[in-house]
């Protein structure tokens, strides 16, 4: 059972509890899906989700969805809008989570040079949250330079492991894709990691902290593609693991943490084959995204002339259609669309049945 050996067995966990389900899923070949999430409800049908299938879960923010948590209607010029968003969804997940009865790693995504500002922010809200808890707020931060040099990339996330390292939180680094940004125009060889770049990202994080993770290309983009668009290449994730492990002289076949960016419209046997290899998180988002829509979309089309008017249906003109119009009721239809989404991302990746 993965909640064996962690010392909280349900809500957002954090440190070693977080290190070691890693751990636990490399052993027993799954990997945990992280779920964008915008807003209360698509927590909510992301938690139903992994509770249903009893299976821990990662719910992380991007920086624009952060932003969103705090409203559209927020400036952001300097990032407070994402920050306030974040901080303030971080809260909402820390207290509603337990009531789930799962292991939550609560995480942010794809933090760009120039979104810099915006985890100094939510490290603030951290180290905030450690002195008075003893434990950070958010469980991991991923750092994107891929779209940098190499040099800038690991040494600027290296001083944000450094920075973390004393609360144990987990601090995730791009290998070399052109992630979080758009892949179409982007050389191909751009989009595979070298072992070597792994091994020096390894090699330098290490020194600080065993609390990292390594979102390495081999060929994932973000989106959904027409087949054929998009070659992934997931063996080449095993002959990272392999060269990291013959440069450390490490007993482990897998001392790398992975992560699978650009998951969407992926087949089962490609994270299958990439779960092999020690990838321990898979984003899934726009596929999400889509079935998000697809319960709201339905639900209009079938009661549109219910939600015309206030008052006034095909049973009679006098008829109120409060029941109808609610968005208690139509978002809630939105939510059971994506949950059913997040479920199959769950059994995919071996992470259903787990708990």
């Amino acid at each position: 059972m993965a909640t064996a050996n962690l010392s909280r067995k349900s809500g957002v966990i954090v440190g070693d509890d977080v290190h070691k389900l890693f751990k636990y899923a490399q052993a027993n070949k799954f990997a945990i899906p992280a779920i964008n999430v915008t807003s209360s409800s698509t927590v909510v049908a992301s938690l139903e989700a992994a509770r249903d299938k009893k299976a821990p879960i990662i719910l992380q923010m991007s920086q624009g969805g952060a932003a969103y948590f705090a409203g559209k209607g927020v400036a952001n010029d300097k990032q407070q809008a994402s920050i306030a968003g974040a901080v303030a969804g971080a809260h909402y997940i820390r207290s509603v989570a337990a009531c789930y009865d799962i292991p939550v790693i609560l995480h942010t995504d794809h933090c760009a040079k120039k979104l810099l500002p915006w985890l100094d922010g939510m490290m603030d809200a951290d180290e905030a949250n450690f002195k008075e808890h003893g434990e950070p707020l958010f469980s991991s931060h991923m750092i994107d330079l891929s779209e940098e040099e190499v040099d800038f990339n690991i040494q600027t996330t290296a001083k944000y492991l450094k920075r973390a390292q004393p609360m144990k939180q987990e601090i995730g680094i791009t290998g070399g894709e052109e992630d979080g940004v758009n892949n179409e125009e982007v050389d191909n060889n751009a989009l595979y990691t070298q072992p070597e770049d792994i091994y020096n990202i390894h090699k330098t994080l290490s020194a600080i902290s065993p609390y990292f993770s390594i979102a390495a290309g081999f060929g994932n983009v973000h989106g959904v593609y027409k087949p054929g668009n998009v070659k992934l290449h997931p063996e080449l994730l095993g002959k990272h693991q392999a060269y990291v492990k013959e440069q450390t002289g490490s007993k482990d076949d897998k001392p790398a943490f992975l992560v699978f960016h650009g998951g969407s419209g992926s087949s089962k046997a490609e994270y299958i084959e990439a779960i092999s290899h020690g990838v321990v998180k898979v984003n899934l988002d726009t596929d999400l995204q889509y079935a998000y829509l697809t319960g709201i979309r339905d639900y209009v089309l079938k009661k549109k002339d219910y939600i015309m008017s206030q008052v006034g249906n095909p049973e009679g003109e006098d008829k109120p259609n409060k029941k109808y119009f609610d968005p208690r009721v139509w978002v809630r239809e939105g939510e059971k669309t994506m949950s059913a989404r997040v479920q199959e991302g769950l059994v995919d990746f071996n992470t259903a049945n787990q708990l």
